[in-house]
């Protein structure tokens, strides 16, 4: 259920860029969501679906790329790849350390959209 109010929020930016830019029509939306994210794509469409009726949203298509789980480390200072199956043994690959801090995976944001 978490999906619906960031699905709204999605929602107010595309209309409000698109009322800004005299946009007619949206007809998808690239979206990039972090694997730690927790968000659904399938709910995330349902509920742009059922929002975004009557506005110039109507009908787009949402696009959901995947962001990976990204660390730094602190120790050598490499970024590396986590898999999200193995969050609970990460270690540098370079160094083996054991300090890392989240550079990305958990977040979500508009890449860009299609319009008319």
């Amino acid at each position: 259920m978490h999906e619906l109010p960031v699905t709204e929020k999605i929602l107010d930016i595309i209309v409000s860029h698109a009322q800004r830019n005299n946009v007619q029509k949206v007809v998808s939306v690239n979206l990039r969501v972090g694997e730690l994210s927790d968000l659904e794509n399938e709910w995330i469409q349902h509920y742009f679906d059922y929002l975004a009726k009557d506005s110039v949203a109507e009908g787009a298509k949402l696009v959901i790329e995947r962001v990976p789980v990204v660390m730094h480390c602190n120790g050598c200072g490499e970024s590396f790849q986590v898999d999200v199956k193995a969050m609970k043994e990460i270690q540098c690959g370079n160094c083996d350390s054991k300090d890392y801090t989240l550079v990305s995976g958990k977040d979500y944001y508009i890449k860009d959209m299609e319009v008319i």
